[in-house]
């Protein structure tokens, strides 16, 4: 019934393996017109994050490599990207690249170079320990490209594809009503019961009317019961979504259940879509408001 499209910045983090790509990575984003940043100490990540808001519409897409050449602020990273999860205005995207060791070992013999972690030792010791250390970063990324089998070029191009065209998906929080006596809805993601909140069915003179009516929503909403619900469910709500939408989540419905889906779950439904309309693109969607059957 409603919806609000937010213009936000698109930031892609490049990290991964040493050896598996990320300087072609970041030229490729070069030439796509992203504003890059080679090798950014994660304790700068906030005050970078100040910049592109001052810079109004002229950094609204940036891609910046994080890897372990600055291990010394790694341990930050996580601390950075769930900062970055609360943001509304920015969809950050992790980009991962992997290879094999034995690809890994190839390619350092061809360069001559030493591993960043084994800088005196054998290049096996530093990949091992690297693997260890980007473990649980890698469980984060939305996309993981392994490039043992790529060429420099086949790399650039797949990139090129994936972000040439602006494929970032809107993050939508569908809040949906619906009564329970016509069944739960098998597309909601999470699911809440507001059928123990007093009921405007046993009041003759609503009972016809829904949710969307004035005096209905008014009632609904009077109660200190209804209040605390509203304060707890937006309030965990307000922590959920940054972390849905992070994972890659194109949409997440939410839906609001009371005994016919006429009365209480249509106030509440538009109450914490309106809440939340500010910050993502969210629709309404009212199931069985037109079901006026009787509810017992």
């Amino acid at each position: 019934m409603s919806s609000n499209t937010l213009n936000e910045t698109q930031m892609v983090i490049i990290t991964g393996m040493s050896g598996a790509g990320k300087t072609v990575a970041i030229q490729s984003f070069e030439d796509l017109g992203f504003f890059c940043v080679d090798n950014l100490p994660p304790t700068l990540l906030p005050k970078f994050l100040e910049l592109m808001k001052d810079s109004g519409n002229k950094m609204n897409k940036v891609a910046l490599v994080m890897d372990l050449r600055g291990r010394e602020f790694f341990e930050h990273l996580f601390k950075a990207l769930d900062d970055l999860a609360d943001k509304s205005w920015i969809t950050p995207e992790i980009l991962f690249l992997e290879a094999d060791d034995s690809t890994l070992v190839r390619r350092y013999k061809e360069t001559r170079r030493s591993h960043p972690l084994a800088p005196s030792g054998l290049p096996m010791e530093g990949i091992k320990l690297e693997r260890e250390l980007l473990e649980d970063l890698k469980g984060r990324a939305q996309l993981i490209y392994k490039t043992s089998d790529m060429k420099p070029r086949e790399l650039r191009e797949r990139i090129l594809t994936e972000f040439s065209v602006n494929k970032q998906t809107i993050f939508t929080v569908n809040v949906m009503s619906f009564g329970f006596k016509h069944g739960l809805p098998i597309d909601a993601d999470l699911v809440f019961d507001v059928r123990f909140l007093p009921n405007p069915h046993y009041i003759e003179h609503m009972r016809p009317k829904t949710g969307l009516d004035e005096e209905v929503s008014t009632y609904v909403l009077k109660w200190n019961e209804t209040n605390k619900f509203l304060e707890k469910v937006t309030d965990l709500l307000a922590f959920m979504l940054p972390h849905y939408k992070r994972e890659g989540k194109a949409q997440l419905v939410i839906a609001i259940g009371c005994t016919g889906g006429q009365h209480r779950s249509v106030a509440l439904t538009e109450y914490i879509a309106n809440h939340f309309k500010n910050d993502y693109n969210t629709r309404i969607t009212h199931r069985d408001i037109e079901r006026r059957k009787e509810t017992t």
